[in-house]
């Protein structure tokens, strides 16, 4: 009990981008501009499709869904990295360090179900465009947005109570500017086998399930646009579907390069580079490949923002 309280008292230490001095500011000034225009994209996206009534459509649905997923995904790492910068205090305290580590778990996984989800919704809408409106209703959609929401929380919340009854000892420097599985783990002075074999097997049985329904639904939905008759019917289902797939591959690329290996193979500043493309960069992205590119969302937005609607 004595070994658990001094573990609960101790502060961990995260590490900065960079150790170099004079590159503080500009990384500060580049990484809060980062962070600005993510914000802006997204709340853009969520405003636009919040506000017509013309994109309250599954697709739409499952779109603002993505775009909250993608402000809250650098909101939980970026706030506490820039005030690093500033007051190059790196303590981050243990109930922060989980709690941080909780709600980046959970919108990564959140995400990484929920980009499944859209996979199928454009599935059903190539392939069965007559019974798309029965198929997935409001209710449908509905409970698969929230089943991807509580997928995620539960995941989270066994890995981060695996990750933080371990023993930690020494230091506690974390290798990486926020607290992760990987480099958190790798500061525990007792065994992380359970940890480590559960965190394989969740990754190998949903991860590698989401990936199998993201991968089988667009077999069908290629094959079912090269079968159109319409060029431009081709044209435009192919420029949907493009844009999904980049964002599928730039997740999950990311993300399988982090998680799913043992610890043995964890590389500190390899980790920082992947994990500032799929925490940082790729929110970023994806409201200009997914969405500011859609001229419906380009003209709800114009709506939304003229002066005649106040």
């Amino acid at each position: 009990m004595e070994k658990m309280n001094t573990t609960w008292m101790r502060d961990f230490y995260l590490t900065e981008l960079s150790d170099l001095p004079e590159v503080r500011i500009s990384l500060f000034v580049m990484i809060l501009l980062i962070y600005l225009v993510t914000l802006a994209g997204n709340g853009a996206i969520l405003l636009a499709i919040g506000t017509d009534d013309h994109l309250q459509t599954p697709m739409y649905f499952f779109l603002s869904n993505l775009s909250l997923l993608d402000v809250l995904c650098p909101t939980v790492t970026v706030p506490k990295m820039l005030q690093i910068f500033l007051s190059e205090d790196k303590r981050i305290s243990f109930a922060g360090c989980m709690l941080q580590l909780f709600f980046l778990i959970d919108v990564v996984g959140t995400e990484i179900f929920l980009l499944a989800v859209m996979a199928y919704d454009r599935y059903v809408a190539i392939c069965s465009p007559l019974h798309y409106r029965s198929i997935m209703s409001k209710q449908v959609c509905a409970q698969l947005a929230a089943g991807t929401w509580l997928t995620g929380i539960i995941n989270s919340m066994v890995h981060t109570s695996l990750t933080f009854t371990l023993s930690f000892c020494g230091l506690n420097k974390v290798n990486q500017y926020y607290c992760d599985i990987p480099p958190v783990m790798a500061l525990s002075c007792s065994s992380t086998y359970l940890p480590e074999l559960v965190r394989l097997l969740v990754a190998g049985i949903l991860g590698s399930g989401a990936f199998l329904v993201t991968l089988i639904s667009y077999i069908y939905i290629i094959s079912a646009i090269l079968h159109m008759p319409s060029t431009e019917g081709r044209r435009k289902a192919f420029s949907t579907c493009g844009s999904h797939l980049t964002v599928v591959f730039l997740f999950y690329g990311a993300t399988i390069a982090t998680y799913v290996r043992s610890n043995s193979t964890y590389s500190p500043k390899q980790d920082r580079i992947v994990s500032m493309l799929y925490g940082v960069i790729t929110p970023m992205l994806n409201p200009m490949i997914y969405s500011l590119r859609n001229k419906e969302v380009k003209r709800a937005l114009v709506k939304a923002l003229s002066p005649k609607r106040f």
